[in-house]
């Protein structure tokens, strides 16, 4: 179901459709192997190309609905994109006026015949919405005329020469010093992780879902939409794009009983003024997911959002995500201060500066092998040997793992800082932070410093109608962490610089306050 476009469908009346749009693909000349980019925010034409993709063996291009010109070009130009499926605009983002602008040669071109200079092996722009765009497809005209010559017996005999390792989707890694990977999952990767991520949900046919979440990203059209495709449960999508009141709402009507987000977005649907005017009390479970979760937030998720069956889910897009899942049985304590344990049929393993596995309980990098592990990055081989290394995916995270198998995600190699020869975790004090009654939301990270080499910053976003000043933050602090891991700059800020998806931008923060503080990094050996 999606609200916004009054679009309800049985199971039945979806898988229809799809072959509907499948139909129409390969008429277009899509064969198996080719990529098709989907830009849009969450509509039905999305959800729509995502299974007519994978019915006809092509492998579906997630595009960041946030991307501008030279984003969009590399990521389309990286794999090849045959076609791509567009929304006309989304927010300040004018979908198809970008288009236009990398491939002026559209003005001259027949449809689905294109040849443009900067993107040379894109053949067909499919447009939604009811207007008419010269040269360009429209996604509900290519349905009608298909819906009658829909040839199933053909569509699985197709499906029946593709197999479990061919590749079915591409998801562009955020890239924050460099151009972003095309990490490449396959069916069986894909299909195998869904599979515990509803199980440890316990999701049937009798749940129904609520789905803010981003469709382009893995937690919208995996650990969501395919959860509840493997599963029977219902499918709900409150609008486009995420709203605090839309999701209440949606939960609210439709009598949901699962709700994803990340942290930000359940904080938001908390401390809404209008939070306690829905009904959530057929909420049983769902997924925290996409960033750190304070574990006070998934107190508060319990205890005033009925979800006592919430799980917490950890991984990486390379791992299709999900590697970690706390299950519903699990004690609160651990369901609130971990991310469960692993995933069955995948291995870990945390390991030291040399490669040495830590003994229990110790910090070291997590690294994850198995079914999950990504085909590569595509076109990328070198990157793919540096990621992937004897089957082992380096996830770039500190983590530990204690003595009954549940692990903790101290930080972020990347984020992890050193001040004076210490290396500080932020989501340590984050954590800490968390605890004071004002604190909304606070990152931290690290700025150069000439005398320590870094030095600790926290970007506090107070609660709605607190006032709250350094010296209470710093007070909080006195006597309660090491004097080194309070914050020598705060910042009290309305909002964050956040992804799409809901995650803080930390490198954005960063380096907002080099330059507001006039900071230089120390040049070293």
């Amino acid at each position: 179901m999606f609200r916004e476009q009054n679009v309800r469908w049985t199971w039945r009346e979806f898988a229809d459709q799809v072959d509907v749009l499948a139909t129409g693909l390969l008429a277009l000349g899509i064969r198996p192997g080719d990529r098709v980019g989907i830009w849009s925010p969450n509509r039905i034409e999305w959800l729509l190309t995502q299974f007519a993709i994978a019915r006809m063996g092509a492998v579906l291009v997630n595009i960041n609905p946030a991307y501008r010109l030279a984003e969009l070009e590399y990521a389309l130009k990286k794999v090849g994109c045959k076609a791509i499926i567009a929304a006309e605009q989304f927010k300040s983002s004018k979908y198809l006026e970008m288009l236009q602008a990398l491939a002026p040669e559209l003005a001259a071109s027949e449809p689905n015949a294109l040849r443009a200079e900067k993107l040379p092996e894109l053949r067909a722009i499919i447009r939604m919405g009811d207007a008419q765009t010269p040269s360009m497809l429209n996604f509900d005209d290519l349905m009608r005329e298909h819906r009658a010559n829909v040839d199933t017996a053909k569509l699985d005999a197709l499906e029946a020469t593709l197999t479990a390792d061919d590749p079915i989707n591409i998801q562009f890694t955020n890239g924050t010093t460099s151009n972003s990977k095309g990490a490449t999952l396959t069916h069986r990767n894909i299909v195998n992780n869904v599979r515990y991520i509803a199980m440890a949900m316990r999701l049937s046919e009798q749940d129904s879902l609520c789905i803010p979440v981003p469709l382009y990203h893995c937690f919208g059209m995996v650990l969501a939409v395919l959860a509840c495709v493997s599963t029977g449960c219902a499918m709900v999508f409150p609008g486009e794009a995420f709203d605090p009141v839309a999701t209440l709402a949606a939960v609210h009507d439709e009598r949901c009983t699962a709700l994803h987000g990340v942290p930000t977005m359940f904080i938001a649907e908390l401390d809404h003024p209008d939070f306690a005017k829905y009904d959530l009390s057929r909420l049983r479970t769902g997924i925290m997911v996409g960033s750190p979760c304070p574990i006070e937030t998934m107190k508060r998720v319990v205890s005033k959002m009925h979800l006592a069956e919430i799980t917490i889910a950890y991984g990486m897009t390379e791992t299709s995500p999900v590697s970690f899942q706390s299950a519903t049985t699990d004690p609160l304590n651990k369901r609130t201060t971990t991310v469960g344990r692993i995933q069955p049929h995948l291995e870990v393993k945390i390991i030291d500066a040399l490669g040495e596995i830590v003994p229990v309980g110790e910090t070291g990098e997590l690294c994850t092998r198995g079914y999950s592990v990504m085909k590569g990055y595509w076109s990328e081989d070198a990157k793919t040997l540096e990621a992937i290394v004897d089957g082992w995916m380096h996830t770039g995270d500190f983590a530990t793992i204690d003595a009954d198998g549940y692990c903790n995600i101290v930080g972020r190699l990347k984020d992890m800082l050193i001040r004076g020869g210490e290396n500080i975790y932020p989501r340590e004090i984050e954590e800490f932070l968390f605890r004071h009654p004002k604190i909304q939301t606070v990152p931290v990270f690290g700025v150069p410093d000439a005398k320590y080499g870094e030095e600790v910053c926290a970007w506090i976003v107070p609660r709605p109608g607190e006032d709250l000043s350094e010296t209470e933050v710093r007070d909080f602090c006195q006597g309660q962490i090491v004097h080194y891991k309070i914050p020598r700059y705060i910042r009290f800020v309305d909002e964050l610089p956040m992804t799409v998806t809901g995650k803080v931008q930390k490198f954005v923060m960063r380096a907002k306050m080099i330059d507001d503080l006039k900071l230089a990094k120390t040049k070293t050996a």
